[in-house]
């Protein structure tokens, strides 16, 4: 195709059409971020029409949109290994790309990005030669990090280009005939120039008649949705039609000639262009491999995941006691809190993208006697750090984190995977840690939880545990592990959560060979269970630990400091991950990638003790 610049706006529809088939194609195979790319497409061809990729610095919001990116900048080709091993990420990553100017995969980063990158190239001496770009989603202005960077971008008036996608209507939604006028003609230039031209009389005005003058043009902004905007000193266009490519490039062109800070609002529909998934369908946010005729999934679950375990499990607790209320931070669905919220609106909530507020929302309430249970995923928990410390630990709060997709999520990549919370859970104080092994262990976990004093995390991994029927799920125990099987050899094998059903899977090659090895359920990562474990370095000398977690201050840190306070005589090697962010790709392949498959960690034992 030629250049997109020479192209003619027929032309343009026609490129977006094909980039909207190819999303469709691709991710139906794939799997990945449908609704939101396929409603974007209109907004990513208007931006490379208009700005200069090679110059201008691109910065979406996520990234999880930026597949219409990926498709325009030399991607085209590669494009059918999107989320593969070894294949594009389905986020923006300068290693993959030069156009991809910085890594994304949470939300609400983008203006702050690029309220930094204005500020460098101001100091560079490129203002007005380079602009800074935000492509961000209205679902992401719920975070408390956009406004931060848009009260500082308002108040040094850097020209930065924010482009809203409001696919949801959830800023403002035109009143009538009037706004709808409005929004029009302020896509253009006419409304600039009104503007600009009444800036410069109210300087010459009389006093009367300057009052009179502002008075107007505050009653004019206010029957406009971008008032928010405007106060915090940002020029405001829109809203558009988000898939009128004409009013696109010409609402970015404005923009771009104003030389200070601008938010174009565009709405959008999410789905746009496969009709089934058209509109706010939060399943066909993120999808496996399906059927495009029919938009049946091609692969279904036949094993319950330990998502729908908590969900289940939390639901019988709430039925029982009415103080157990609950959050999840605009994952409902993700994290099974959408029955409960259907169930108990009153006592569980979405409070959207906003994860300290979550946490410290839900600390006020441990603090009134309810029993608050913080649903959210590892890697998002990550985000609310210094509440779980300030606001929920220093004072003991009796609150539960259940932390979801602990260990290896797949396809998502870096900035997903759950592998850190052990390591930056465990040294805060007054924080305790445990982790069920199976179905029923989930379902004595969260009773066990209810009574528990202080702050408590639960981790749990995405899709379904290994199986553990063979061993009886005992209620648990504060500090308490649970030794299941005794070994002829002087091997041990211990197992955190999901790592449980992998040193039960481990044992069984081993035993094959000949190999009698113990197993034990530590339950707890934080306290360990120190009498079991002092008792068990008297018969097995060499110990094996398996966490889906981070090597580094994970599980078997933790082990080895219990090792070296208490002088044992044993010999300690975790098959945790090691010091590097875990790629994207289907998990068993990175699995693989990683060595820490359950056949090649029986080989691993099996070398080391030969």
């Amino acid at each position: 195709m030629k250049q997109l610049r020479e192209c003619s706006i027929e032309e343009l529809n026609e490129y977006c059409e094909q980039i909207r088939q190819k999303i469709i194609q691709t991710v139906s195979k794939n799997g990945g971020h449908l609704s939101s790319n396929v409603g974007a497409v209109e907004l990513i061809v208007a931006m490379h029409y208009v700005f200069d990729i090679k110059n201008d610095p691109f910065i979406f919001d996520v990234s999880h949109q930026a597949y219409t990116h990926k498709l325009i900048t030399d991607r085209w080709d590669r494009f059918d290994t999107l989320r593969e091993l070894d294949g594009i990420s389905g986020y923006t990553r300068p290693d993959e790309s030069p156009y991809d100017y910085f890594v994304a995969g949470h939300s609400s980063t983008s203006i702050s990005l690029a309220v930094g990158a204005a500020k460098a190239i101001a100091l560079k001496g490129e203002q007005y030669k380079r602009v800074p770009v935000a492509l961000i989603g209205d679902g992401s202005l719920s975070a408390g990090m956009v406004y931060e960077a848009l009260n500082e971008l308002g108040d040094r008036r850097y020209p930065v280009i924010i482009i809203l996608n409001d696919n949801k209507m959830s800023i403002s939604k035109p009143i009538g005939a009037i706004s709808k006028f409005l929004s029009s003609a302020m896509a253009g230039d006419f409304y600039q120039k009104i503007k600009k031209t009444t800036e410069q009389i109210l300087q010459y005005l009389p006093e009367s008649a300057t009052y009179m003058a502002k008075k107007f043009e505050e009653s004019f902004k206010l029957i406009t949705p971008g008032i928010l905007f405007e106060e915090l000193g940002i020029d405001y266009i829109g809203p558009i039609d988000g898939h009128n490519l004409e009013s696109l490039i010409r609402a970015m062109q404005s923009a771009k000639g104003l030389k200070k800070p601008v938010i174009i609002h565009a709405q959008t529909l999410k789905g746009k262009g496969y009709e089934m998934a058209e509109g706010y369908y939060e399943k066909w946010h993120g999808v496996g491999p399906f059927d495009v005729a029919s938009g049946e999934a091609l692969k279904k679950g036949v094993s319950k995941n330990a998502t729908t375990m908590y969900s289940e499990a939390l639901m019988d607790l709430a039925k029982q006691h009415e103080n157990v209320v609950g959050v999840t931070a605009a994952m409902p669905s993700g994290t099974g809190l959408s029955p409960l919220i259907q169930a108990y609106p009153n006592r569980f909530w979405d409070v959207a993208i906003a994860e300290q507020h979550a946490v410290t929302s839900m600390c006020a309430m441990a603090k009134e006697g309810f029993k608050p249970y913080i649903t959210i995923y590892s890697t998002f928990l990550q985000r609310a750090y210094d509440q779980v410390i300030h606001d929920a630990s220093i004072l003991n709060l009796n609150v539960v984190f259940a932390i979801d997709r602990a260990g290896i999520v797949g396809e998502d990549g870096e900035t997903h995977q759950g592998a850190f919370d052990i390591s930056y859970l465990s040294v805060i104080p007054h924080m305790t840690l445990m982790a069920p092994r199976d179905e029923k262990a989930m379902h004595a976990a969260i009773r066990y939880s209810y009574k528990h004093q202080g702050p408590l995390a639960i981790r749990y991994p995405r899709g379904s545990f290994l199986s553990c029927d063979a061993f009886e799920s005992k209620p648990f125990e504060y500090g308490k592990a649970q030794l299941l099987k005794e070994g002829d050899s002087k091997i041990l094998l211990l197992g955190y959560g999901s790592g449980v059903g992998k040193a039960v899977a481990t044992s069984k090659i081993l035993s094959e060979k000949g190999i009698d090895a113990a197993i034990v359920d530590l339950r707890f990562a934080k306290p360990l269970d120190e009498s079991l474990l002092i008792s068990l370095a008297l018969k097995y000398e060499t110990w094996y630990v398996f966490s889906d977690s981070a090597k580094i201050g994970g599980v078997g840190s933790l082990l080895m400091a219990l090792k070296e306070k208490n002088t044992l005589h044993v010999k300690i090697k975790t098959f945790e991950y090691d010091d590097a962010f875990i790629t994207h790709g289907a998990t068993h392949l990175v699995e693989d990638r990683l060595g820490i498959t359950i056949e090649q960690l029986a080989g691993k034992i099996l070398e080391d003790i030969e």
